[in-house]
């Protein structure tokens, strides 16, 4: 089914791509204190054109892989990186066990309907004490305590949604320790910005226009549009939870 969704969803984030780079790039290097290893081998979980692959190898990572089931996805990566990823949906048996450093995933966590079987698979691929990278939506954030129902995360394709303390409770029982967690900075164009605004659709549409027709549509500012980023551990064991 996940997959299914995946081959028939648009793929239309090319046009915000050096700015997705510098966001992503932003936070992987939250994880380089963390790292045990000096190897750097890292896989991304949704890597949608390998993007973020590109600016991982630029940043140093020597054994880069992306998982991504959408081949509308694939096909539009660079040669050079194309024959890194894989085009299926998620679980341990694409790789070596533990054969990563870090695994990232980048607004994908919360789209996954069975987050207990990933992160055991995420177990499994990282080496002893290898790291994962999440950044997705923030229901704590200022911006969804404002918008409440209103706010763009609240639909069908986010499955679950988290809070750091959520998101670290979750990663505490099923083999991981949360290191560092943190506000996102997102780094978008004016023109991308305007289409978030939660204006009614007439002036919404004016400001669009205006932006598309304008060089300050292309002007690029980072700020914090409510997501966290939490870089995690694995550790030697899973808690047990008993059930009252």
């Amino acid at each position: 089914m996940l997959a299914q969704l995946y081959a028939q969803s648009s793929f239309d984030y090319d046009s915000e791509v050096s700015n997705l780079k510098r966001t992503y790039g932003r936070y992987l290097s939250r994880v380089t204190p963390h790292l045990q290893s000096s190897k750097r081998s890292l896989l991304e979980i949704g890597c949608g054109n390998g993007f973020f692959l590109e600016e991982a190898v630029s940043r140093g990572y020597k054994e880069v892989w992306g998982v991504e089931p959408s081949a509308a996805a694939v096909k539009l990566a660079r040669p050079e990186i194309r024959d890194r990823i894989v085009c299926d949906v998620m679980h341990a048996g694409l790789f070596e066990p533990e054969f990563f450093d870090v695994i990232c995933l980048f607004q994908v966590f919360d789209h996954i309907p069975d987050p207990v079987a990933l992160l055991d698979s995420c177990r499994r691929l990282l080496k002893p004490h290898g790291l994962m990278l999440f950044l997705n939506h923030n229901v704590d954030s200022l911006s969804f305590r404002l918008l409440g129902s209103r706010s763009p995360i609240v639909d069908i394709e986010h499955t679950y949604l988290y809070s750091p303390r959520t998101l670290t409770d979750l990663l505490g029982r099923h083999g991981f320790t949360a290191c560092e967690d943190g506000t996102v900075l997102n780094s978008y164009s004016l023109r991308y910005l305007s289409q978030l605004l939660p204006a009614p659709k007439q002036i919404k549409g004016m400001i669009l226009d205006a932006m598309r027709r304008s060089a300050l549509g292309r002007v690029s500012l980072s700020v914090p549009l409510g997501n966290l980023y939490l870089v995690a551990r694995k550790t030697g064991r899973v808690r047990q939870v008993v059930e009252e």
